[in-house]
């Protein structure tokens, strides 16, 4: 008990830093205010998720251009000249956060066939052979993307088919996009011809090489899903195009029993034995894993999304994150496609994570708050290997940055912010999304994204998917 209590109380003081200076370089008190700066965003409560988990109470956040140039205390916006500031209002300033897995044009199906088992082969494939087409993916997209900035998400991982669209709403909508074209073993809406998609997948990543953005990936869909030579074939590509790979590893029942009925491995031993483990894969879900695949996971550097919310509506077993983030594997928080999760923010899984791994466990100590709230920003970055650039708010790191309603009834009060962050807060009170240094929503007010028309879109395109659905669509 001592010891909890001596943590309670460390943790609470750090709320009380306001001195702290974040990033080097600063001038002396009376400095003149000679250097210019795009944007400032001051008197919020800054919680950096550096190295020292500095929180700064009436901290300020410097931005020039793309990037962070400083974070520190009040007195430091005197040193700018800023052509634009944001009032925190004693608000929460705070990385974006990360959502490592999803497929996000899935909102055209958001709300069909839950509480159905089996989904995946007697619902969703039928359902996106018959009406996937390029509209409904940038549609379908750019409507997700609003969620997302409404929902304080800055940098998404996504998977699915047509995904040049998905990159065209992406580019529109502002946000950073890590974003795989889909690759199976049958014929799919972009690709008539099994395996299709590598062909696709290589000139989408020709076409948004070296983008500000979007990073293109290779998504090969499952180790259920591909053959082993097209797997191999996978891994040698994507050194070959220096991309990453997304994948769901270790999420099917089915998947566990046929590698080890057949080869007498896990999916992480088959996936290592056949050259693709490697810090190229961000592996999404891995539900069945064991400790031996937690070690061999770690030891290849591979990232890997939890989307607990998503795995337990499928009544699948909690995923063993409480083993790999104490590990040190590269894990973040993932919300997984609309159709799967039914939600794509990131603030609104974090509660999740944290109660469903202490009911699992039975131990109220287990996930605690900090952790998820690492998990959400750090690891999601971590998990991309893009840590040098994302998930932190430090000089020299991309400006990818959120502010939470301070006045918000379930923010008020505070005793520690990564409690409130975890167990108290909602998407809406996201007031303020930057990403890039631009501003996607100020004072909960889209500015690049036409709310309304995408809605007005959404909706005939509901209609169009419940029509055809009524008519009958093949397999459903």
């Amino acid at each position: 008990m001592p010891t909890l209590f001596l943590r309670w109380r460390q943790r609470l003081s750090a709320l009380s830093v306001t001195a702290v200076i974040v990033s080097a370089g600063c001038s002396s008190p009376g400095t003149p205010a000679t250097t210019a700066a795009d944007l400032v965003i001051a008197n919020g409560t800054v919680v950096t998720m550096n190295d020292q988990r500095d929180v700064l109470e009436g901290g300020t956040v410097v931005i020039r251009g793309s990037d962070i140039v400083e974070v520190g205390p009040a007195s430091i916006a005197a040193k700018y000249r800023a052509a634009r500031t944001v009032d925190a209002r004693g608000g929460i300033v705070m990385p974006g956060l990360i959502n490592t897995h999803t497929h996000v044009s899935m909102t055209v199906f958001r709300g069909l066939g839950d509480d159905v088992p089996d989904r995946l082969r007697t619902l969703i494939f039928p359902l996106e052979k018959a009406l996937i087409d390029r509209e409904l993916v940038f549609w379908g997209g750019l409507h997700g993307m609003a969620e997302m900035i409404e929902g304080g998400v800055t940098t998404f991982v996504d998977m699915y088919y047509f995904e040049d669209e998905v990159a065209r709403a992406t580019v529109q909508a502002g946000l950073r996009g890590v974003l795989g074209e889909t690759i199976v073993n049958f014929a799919a809406p972009d690709a008539p011809e099994p395996y299709g998609g590598l062909g696709y997948a290589r000139s989408f990543a020709a076409q948004y090489r070296n983008h500000p953005l979007v990073t293109p990936a290779l998504a090969p869909h499952a180790p259920y899903s591909l053959d082993e030579g097209h797997l191999r074939e996978i891994a040698k590509e994507a050194d070959a195009l220096n991309l990453p790979i997304l994948m769901h590893v270790a999420e099917m029942t089915d998947e566990v029993e046929t590698l080890r009925t057949e080869r007498g491995q896990t999916p992480v031993e088959y996936l290592d034995a056949i050259g693709l483990l490697s810090p190229r894969l961000l592996a999404a879900h891995g539900v069945y894993v064991n400790d031996s695949d937690i070690a061999l996971l770690k030891a290849r550097d591979v990232g890997l999304a939890h989307a607990v919310v998503s795995n337990a509506k499928s009544a699948r077993p909690v995923a063993p994150a409480t083993k790999m983030f104490k590990s040190g594997l590269r894990i973040g928080l993932a919300s997984d496609g609309a159709m799967s999760g039914n939600t794509l923010d990131i603030i609104g899984q974090m509660g999740y994570v944290a109660k469903i791994h202490k009911l699992d466990q039975r131990d109220r100590r287990a996930m605690p708050a900090v952790d998820v709230v690492e998990m959400a920003t750090r690891g999601g970055a971590r998990a991309l290997h893009m840590e040098n650039r994302l998930g932190s708010l430090e000089a020299g790191k991309l400006a990818d940055v959120i502010v939470l309603d301070g006045d918000s009834t379930t923010l008020v009060p505070r005793y520690d912010v990564y409690s409130s962050l975890v167990y108290a807060t909602s998407p809406k009170d996201v007031v303020t999304t930057i990403v890039h240094g631009r501003v996607l929503m100020q004072d909960r007010r889209l500015t690049t994204i036409d709310v309304r028309d995408v809605r007005t879109r959404m909706r005939a395109i509901g209609r169009k998917i419940e029509d055809a659905v009524a008519k009958g669509i093949p397999g459903v």
